[in-house]
């Protein structure tokens, strides 16, 4: 199928399904009629055709501000499940994580592992058809309500640390998982710890083969910096800290990834410093940061859907940290004085001083700035790898992070 037939299709789908209402009931429909990821095989909800005719599909959703569709490059969980998981695996979860239906978390970074992800020493030891986990994850987001996990643990600390890891579809509504939330500076407590405790997973919900976690991961991380590099959270306001929730203007219909909840464009009209050439600077610069962002998320875009892990989503999650900072301290400064009032008092200023404190969160989840750095150095510039101390060496004999056992 061309693309301009799957367009006029996708068209014509729309008009005769789409009434302007967003509801679990309607992306039901995009994924029985395979439009949510076109590109996937026909077999688990796709139609097998090429990426560029599937992201028509998402451009014809976009038109009309239906969700659903792009799913084979937005969702993280079944794009994994889909490349790494057994038949068995994708036919009992695929379709509920491309619902929605299935609340997810990511078990990755421990105490003593979170720029060194390959540190981790959470242990994953063979019991038959399952395998005893035991260990401790933090940063968490969504752990508390979360039914399942990607988890990485070491299966092996013989070889090196890299080769050690295997990846897991962990359930965590079982004995031995314990969620414990974290309390943030914003107040909020987004993120959790969690204590694994002889908590039990099946060989049959390993994605990738034994030993491959970290290739997978790789792949898992590439979904999630590309989702990153796109939009970010931002502040959930009672009903008396409601402010505009408009993304910063754009000079064209096209718009960029949402910066601030309150426009900075509207906010310096508002106190008068929309004349200002030192603002005009600032929100002209931030608004070039948020249109590159915007090309290079493209370009990301292209190499996921040839199935090509892009070292390119480091660029859009390291763009939209500075964005988010940039973003943050401009609204102080367009307040001035009143940037220092908290609480309901100023919901404006509240919002204000929640966007510089959350804007650390974009700097540390997915791989801190300094890792993203590093990658782009590497892999996009070809710059020389930095030295690595315990390379070869089999993971029982690394230098670790001590682990406190419970």
């Amino acid at each position: 199928m061309n693309e301009e037939t799957l367009r006029q299709e996708a068209a014509e789908w729309l008009s005769k399904n789409w009434s302007g209402e967003r509801s679990d009931a309607f992306i039901e429909k995009v994924v029985d009629a395979n439009l949510a990821a076109p590109s996937w095989p026909v077999e688990w909800f796709g139609r097998g055709v090429s990426p560029d005719a599937g992201q028509v599909v998402a451009q014809e959703f976009a038109k009309v501000g239906a969700p659903g569709a792009g799913q084979d490059i937005t969702n993280l969980w079944a794009n994994t499940v889909l490349a790494f998981g057994s038949d068995a695996l994708r036919a009992e979860q695929i379709r509920d994580l491309m619902l929605g239906r299935t609340n997810m978390c990511l078990l990755y970074s421990e105490p003593g592992a979170g720029s060194d992800l390959a540190g981790i020493q959470t242990k994953a030891e063979r019991d038959g058809d399952e395998w005893v986990i035991n260990g401790q994850k933090v940063w968490t987001s969504g752990g508390r309500n979360a039914d399942f996990a990607f988890l990485i643990a070491r299966t092996d600390w013989d070889v090196p640390k890299h080769r050690g890891i295997s990846f897991f579809f962990l359930p965590m509504k079982q004995p031995g998982v314990e969620v414990r939330a974290l309390r943030q500076a914003t107040g909020d407590s987004r993120f959790n710890e969690v204590f694994l405790t002889d908590a039990r997973v099946s060989q049959a919900n390993m994605l990738g083969d034994f030993g491959q976690g970290w290739s997978v991961l790789q792949t898992a991380l590439a979904y999630e910096r590309a989702v990153m590099g796109e939009s970010t959270r931002r502040r959930k306001q009672t009903d008396t800290q409601k402010a505009t929730n408009d993304a910063m203007r754009s000079s064209d219909d096209e718009a960029s990834a949402p910066i601030p909840d309150l426009s900075l464009v509207d906010l310096a009209q508002e106190t008068g410093r929309n004349a200002d050439p030192v603002i005009r600077q600032q929100l002209m610069a931030l608004h070039s940061l948020v249109q590159v962002n915007k090309w290079n998320g493209q370009r990301a875009k292209a190499e996921l859907e040839q199935g090509t892990s892009s070292s390119i989503v480091s660029l859009g999650k390291l763009a939209m940290s500075r964005i988010l900072h940039t973003a943050g301290s401009l609204q102080a400064e367009l307040l001035g004085a009143e940037a220092m009032i908290g609480g309901n008092d100023s919901p404006r200023s509240a919002d204000a001083t929640y966007a510089m404190l959350n804007a650390f969160f974009t700097s540390i989840g997915g791989g801190t700035d300094q890792i993203q750095r590093n990658i782009i150095g590497e892999r996009v510039l070809g710059l020389p790898r930095e030295p690595e101390v315990d390379k070869g060496l089999p993971f029982r004999q690394v230098r670790k992070a001590s682990v406190v056992e419970r």
